[in-house]
């Protein structure tokens, strides 16, 4: 039984006596709910309607209207509140496209601010601009392109933010019937590590808990992950379990200031005094993971703190990984972390002394060559303890954008079919059968691999459904040689992004795209901890010739193979989630989500429940990781890129109110600065293989041998051709030189 959180005050867990945390380094959040009432004040009662019945299309915490299924209370943060306008906001005005060179200097924000995409719109190579056009014109030219060039040269995207589980379903459908399956989302730049890790070792792939088995179990371990920016919502769910008398640790490179204390604006305690979140911070290396992970391990192991009655009785594999480890020296792993063997035991006491544990990651595991690696070595913890299919364990690969996770669950995926069956023969086969045309048996290209064929010319049309590779993915100077190389670009979205404004090959089409609350029938998203969620159509506004997305590729395949046709489409969202529950296992259930607030967690509470896991003999898996050798000492830093006031690449802000952090702050610690001889607040010249950045040196609590900067601009620093080994997953890493700048 979890233990529930005091109801008295515990002064304890305050983070200071100051009332409001006034004159403290925090995120005004009752501000955030002026502002976006002073934004949104043209469309008041739509934008209350959205964020009263709508589920959020922010982070993945997932809410009906203002609650969620983890705690009483107001469910709302700044991100969403942040996002609200793009719901709500008129459609530009069309003459504003005319000229995209006056509209190429435009930041992001400024070019969302010209308002929502009013209709279709046209530029050829040549000309200045955008010129509207019928959306008959439209899919005629691009039907007549796909007809014309053949499914290798096809490549379609779809982002996260908002989508929905049924667009992505009908989309990959779609692009299927095409004869391709060159379709991927943004699951692939963030989780994909996840998913081979997880998958590898227990037989699913998804989060195997709930949120709410973190409020009163004995640790949570953040590793990689920084919640207070990027799912701030669970600085509530920290904050009830701090007053259960549950454990925090945070392994990072960077000892971030919202994951060490937050003021929660919905709780009343906490918005006075604030609330101190971890207990103990690790500090590690930029890459240093697998070394830092592994020596818990190797700790575990010497000191008898492994759980033998689990692991003889489920597990397979714990010999090899023993024999793995006990050949690698302390020194070396102490290196590769960046920790003393003293740090790395203390972090295996931790886990060795809870009883029940959650250990929580992110992009700060995934996004690097060793991403798979990575995640291996924490489900090898958790197995270590058999922190697993129980109340108040599990492993929670926490998700940042709405509705990411059922995009690889619907087989948006170059690589896999709805439900996670991997391409090949034999599931293409039972799909060609469901669905009545012969499904392609060789795995598509990669979101990554799409702009690598378009800069060799071998693309013929990349359709984009919201996303910006142009900001998202590294090096972004190969990213726009590679946009400018494909014939016809298709760019499907609610709002402008500089990737549109790359000067056409042949031709660049926009279309407008619905929001999710603007789908009639409604749609579903599933939320980190798998909760498949009905988000009903709210009464409102609408841009007249915005379409749902899923209709648009639906009808695109229809005119392309008419001979289907009959096949690819759908009369409505009810549909294609009556087709979802048939095809997809794990979904049956979202057929009878029709109103607000109707929702199911498939899997229930806890995958792997009773300790039974979905594998070939019924067994969990541990990895024998290989510990890689240290970096050698070549005078350099390991840089990594980090998030400030955004969500995903769409910057909100130029300060980050949780650190201070300006967008060309270049975070480096005092020891750093000393030696290369630069002040905080001097101008810094970043140097790496790929490119270099101009930004200002601010001293910071971050382990020495490491500097991070802000995501997107540090992109120029990472080099496109470092990827995962499985995944294929970008590592936005880089090796890098810093030196005063010269005015």
């Amino acid at each position: 039984m979890l233990r529930k959180p005091k109801r008295r005050p515990t002064p304890s867990n305050w983070a200071s006596f100051k009332p409001l945390g006034i004159g403290e380094q925090r995120p005004n959040n009752y501000g955030e709910v002026f502002r976006a009432g002073w934004e949104n004040r043209d469309a008041a009662g739509y934008a209350w309607r959205i964020l009263s019945e709508g589920v959020c299309d922010g982070c993945a915490l997932g809410t009906s209207g203002l609650r969620d299924w983890t705690i009483d209370g107001v469910h709302l943060c700044n991100i969403r509140l942040r996002l609200l306008r793009i719901n709500t906001m008129p459609a530009a005005d069309p003459a504003r496209f005319a000229d995209a060179a006056a509209l190429g200097p435009l930041s992001g924000a400024e070019l969302r601010e010209l308002g929502r995409l009013p209709c279709p719109m046209r530029r050829l190579r040549g000309e200045p601009g955008f010129t509207p056009i019928p959306w008959e014109q439209a899919m005629k030219t691009v039907a007549g392109r796909v007809r014309a060039s053949e499914p290798a040269r096809l490549g379609f995207y779809l982002t996260s933010r908002g989508t929905a589980n049924e667009t992505y379903y009908a989309a990959q459908k779609a692009v299927r019937a095409l004869g391709t399956n060159s379709i991927d989302n943004a699951a692939r730049v963030c989780h994909s590590p996840s998913t081979f890790g997880l998958k590898e070792a227990l037989g699913v792939a998804a989060t195997t808990c709930s949120y709410s088995d973190w409020i009163g179990t004995d640790l949570i371990v953040f590793i990689g992950s920084n919640v207070a920016n990027n799912q701030p919502v669970t600085t509530k769910y920290l904050h009830l379990a701090k007053k259960a008398g549950t454990r925090v640790a945070v392994v990072n490179p960077y000892r971030e200031p919202g994951m060490e204390r937050y003021w929660v604006p919905s709780n009343l305690e906490s918005a006075l005094f604030g609330t101190k979140i971890a207990d103990r911070f690790f500090s590690l290396n930029i890459g240093g993971d697998v070394g830092f992970l592994s020596g818990a391990m190797k700790a575990m192991i010497e000191r008898g703190w492994v759980d033998e009655r689990f692991v003889a009785g489920h597990t397979t594999g714990f010999e090899a990984l023993a024999a793995e480890l006990g050949s690698v020296e302390w020194e070396r792993l102490e290196r590769l972390a960046g920790a003393s063997r003293a740090e790395i035991e203390a972090f295996a006491r931790l886990l060795a002394e809870a009883e029940r544990a959650v250990l929580v990651w992110s992009m700060g595991v995934t996004q690097h060559e060793s991403g798979e690696d990575n995640v291996r070595a924490i489900v090898n913890l958790a197995l270590a303890r058999g922190f697993i299919g129980r109340e108040g364990c599990g492993l929670m690969p926490i998700r940042g954008h709405s509705g990411v996770q059922g995009g690889a669950e619907m087989g948006c995926y170059a690589t896999a079919l709805p439900g996670g069956p991997a391409v090949d023969e034999s599931s293409t086969a039972a799909f060609s059968e469901h669905w009545g045309f012969e499904v392609p048996t060789a795995p598509g290209l990669t979101a990554p691999e799409m702009l690598d064929a378009g800069g060799r010319g071998e693309l013929d049309l990349l359709f984009s459904a919201g996303g910006n590779f142009l900001e998202v993915l590294p090096d972004p100077g190969a990213v726009r040689a590679a946009l400018a190389r494909i014939p016809l670009r298709v760019h499907m979205d609610i709002v402008a992004s500089s990737q549109m404004l790359v000067e056409p090959a042949d031709e660049v089409l926009l279309l407008p795209a619905t929001t999710r609350y603007e789908i009639p029938g409604g749609v579903t998203e599933t939320s980190t901890e798998r909760r498949v969620i009905f988000s009903p159509e709210v009464e409102g506004p609408r841009v007249e010739q915005a379409r749902p997305e899923w209709e648009v590729l639906c009808e695109l395949a229809a005119r392309a193979r008419p001979e289907i046709a009959d096949r690819v489409g759908f009369e409505g969202t009810a549909a294609i989630r009556e087709e979802i529950a048939r095809v997809v296992p794990l979904y049956r259930g979202i057929e009878r989500l029709r109103e607000r607030g109707d929702a199911f967690q498939y899997g229930g509470p806890h995958l792997c429940a009773g300790w039974e896991f979905p594998t070939p003999d019924g067994r969990a898996r541990f990895s024998a990781v290989a510990v890689p050798e240290p970096v050698a000492d070549d005078g350099l830093l390991a840089l990594a890129t980090r998030r400030g006031k955004q969500f995903n690449s769409m910057v909100q802000g130029r300060r980050d109110s949780l650190t201070g952090a300006v967008r060309e702050a270049v975070l480096i610690s005092a020891a750093d600065a000393e030696r290369i001889g630069v002040a905080d607040g001097e101008a810094v010249l970043v140097r790496s293989e790929q490119g270099e950045l101009r930004g200002t040196a601010v001293v910071s609590p971050i382990a020495p041998g490491n500097v991070q900067v802000h995501w997107p601009e540090g992109n120029v620093l990472i080099s496109e051709r470092r990827r995962s080994a499985e995944a294929g997953i970008p590592d936005y890493n880089a090796r890098v030189s810093v030196e005063p700048a010269s005015p």
